[in-house]
């Protein structure tokens, strides 16, 4: 409410054909545009078994794709935006918010959703480091977090679940949620993303939700082997398909071409992201910061 909601700051001096688009297309589903990445596996295969042959690091391959959306975002203010009630918005974190098995041995169990916050200046080592910590917290076959209560208490009142998502949706539009509230749900994030190759699917485009703000979803499929010449010669090479998802409103499409040439770029050479940026960019007056995680 007047320009300010517990996850960000509205943002004036828009272009007026971005600007507009809200109104041309009012909700996320209208404006959603998919798109396919596919990332080298040798490239990035490579440098996961260097690290852990020569430092003894542990790396997955979501860690390194996180961390190069996190580097992204630093650069690229204008991606870690987001619309409610045709206003845009600059978010006051950089978050990201994953589905994850509570065990991986088990699908039957259930899986659950994790939100993560992570500092612009945070290299792979610190992604990696807040997301270990926060995924072992959520393992198990019992309710761990915010959102896994909550769902398991709606559901024991007939019609609550309907009422409550209305209400919450309501102050959401008008940004006078409550900060707790809108810090645990995972439907208030710049990216979501899922890993459907560990229930053995290819990459989906994944929708985006009209509930909540993401503006981005990520989709990891299973590994392909995919015809190449190099070097003028052909031979079968290895890639992780990367379903995309986004909200064509947030900025121009330079902007987004941008944005996903760094990530490309910092995916073929993750080593840039083992120190922090020599800079990072700001919407003017949304700064924001998040402590380092504890070193283990």
């Amino acid at each position: 409410m007047f320009g300010r909601r517990p996850d960000g700051r509205r943002i004036r001096g828009i272009d007026p054909i971005v600007q507009i688009t809200p109104y041309v297309m009012p909700m996320r589903c209208d404006a959603q545009v998919f798109l396919k990445h596919q990332v080298d596996l040798e490239k990035m295969g490579g440098y996961i078994r260097r690290q852990l042959a020569e430092k003894s690091e542990r790396f997955s391959h979501m860690n390194v794709i996180v961390a190069a959306y996190v580097r992204a975002v630093s650069q690229n203010p204008e991606i870690n935006r987001f619309i409610m009630n045709k206003q845009f918005f600059s978010r006051n974190n950089c978050s990201v918010a994953l589905t994850i098995l509570k065990d991986p041995g088990d699908a039957d169990v259930g899986e659950t959703v994790v939100k993560f916050r992570f500092d612009p200046t945070d290299t792979i080592y610190d992604v990696r480091d807040r997301m270990e910590s926060l995924v072992a917290a959520n393992r198990g076959d019992q309710p761990k977090n915010f959102l896994d209560k909550l769902a398991a208490g709606l559901f024991k009142v007939p019609g609550l679940p309907t009422l409550v998502v209305s209400v919450v949706r309501l102050l959401d539009r008008y940004g006078i949620c409550p900060r707790a509230l809108i810090d645990e749900l995972p439907f208030h994030v710049g990216m979501y993303i899922t890993n459907t190759a560990s229930i053995g699917l290819h990459d989906v485009n994944h929708h985006i939700y009209n509930f909540g703000n993401v503006s981005m979803f990520f989709s990891m499929g299973m590994a392909e082997r995919v015809a190449v010449v190099e070097n003028g010669q052909a031979r079968m090479k290895r890639f992780l398909p990367i379903g995309v998802v986004v909200d064509e409103r947030v900025c121009s499409g330079a902007h987004y071409a941008r944005f996903f040439n760094d990530m490309r770029h910092y995916l073929e050479r993750p080593e840039l992201l083992e120190q922090p940026p020599q800079s990072v960019r700001y919407d003017p007056g949304c700064e924001y910061h998040e402590p380092k995680p504890d070193k283990q």
